[in-house]
């Protein structure tokens, strides 16, 4: 590692280690170096990032010192993670800028789920914005927390943030990967468009509200992402790839949401997956 990296100084901690900026010796790349405990889904984890820069994640290179495990990862620059991007655009961001990124989000908890890996702390704090461009770029940071799924596993320990946490792990102790995220999903545009942050127990007494002038396509996608039972919230591949009518169809089969225009047709306009 240290023939081939400089570790700089320290960007945050993250959930089981600490983050350092560095870069690459050779063609001094900017780079993200996060030590983490070695556990065996972590160096699964590994295996299955697909490492390539141009991916929504990418892991550059791992060193496994056995007890501990140093993962490299892509460090664009400049960027800001999310938190401090939207602070720096007034404390929320317009529909349309929150819109790309959560476009951008998806795409990238999609290839992670792909992979089967469960990061588990997707959260404003986790995500890096590229600023260097016109349209700002997504990276998701951070797989200290993370670990890899088989299919329909359901996890009785929370790993996480607990002001982000479901529902369901509140009412039945438990969380599964594919729910989770698309609540996370519903969490992190909640504060892209909001001033303030998001606490599960607030949001679920009806404390927390939905700003008034959201679009409809908007406010459906929210309310899709953060309704409190996981069975009836949409898939992320839905999220991709569906229209925000079709999203509310998937709802209308299980709890009943109807969108229909004025000719008796559903209203086709996607939110997230509009250009």
């Amino acid at each position: 590692f240290q023939a081939r990296y400089v570790e700089e100084h320290r960007l945050g901690e993250g959930g089981c280690g600490a983050v350092f900026a560095g870069y690459r010796i050779k063609d001094h790349l900017p780079v993200s170096v996060q030590m983490v405990i070695v556990r065996q889904a972590v160096t699964q984890i590994r295996d299955n990032i697909v490492m390539e820069t141009s991916a929504p994640v990418s892991l550059l290179e791992w060193f496994d010192f056995g007890r501990e495990l140093i993962l490299v990862m892509e460090r664009p620059v400049p960027a800001v993670d999310l938190d401090k991007y939207i602070e720096e655009n007034g404390g929320f961001l317009p529909e349309d800028k929150a819109k790309v990124i959560l476009k951008q989000l998806v795409d990238a908890a999609k290839h992670l789920e792909d992979k089967h890996i469960f990061h588990r702390d997707i959260k404003s704090e986790n995500i890096l914005i590229e600023t260097g461009s016109d349209v700002p770029r997504v990276r998701i940071i951070d797989f200290g927390l993370s670990c890899f799924v088989k299919e329909q596993s359901q996890y009785r320990v929370f790993y996480g943030t607990e002001i982000y946490s479901p529902p369901e792990w509140y009412g039945r102790s438990c969380y599964r990967c594919g729910p989770t995220t698309v609540w996370q999903m519903g969490v992190v545009l909640y504060e892209a468009l909001h001033a303030g942050d998001f606490n599960t127990t607030s949001f679920l007494k009806k404390r927390l509200k939905f700003k008034r002038h959201l679009s409809k396509n908007c406010r459906d996608f929210l309310d899709a992402c953060l309704t409190k039972v996981p069975e009836t919230r949409p898939t992320l591949e839905e999220l991709q790839h569906h229209t925000c009518s079709n999203v509310c169809s998937l709802r209308e089969r299980k709890i009943g949401c109807k969108s229909t225009g004025r000719n008796g047709k559903r209203e086709t306009p996607g939110w997230e997956n509009t250009p």
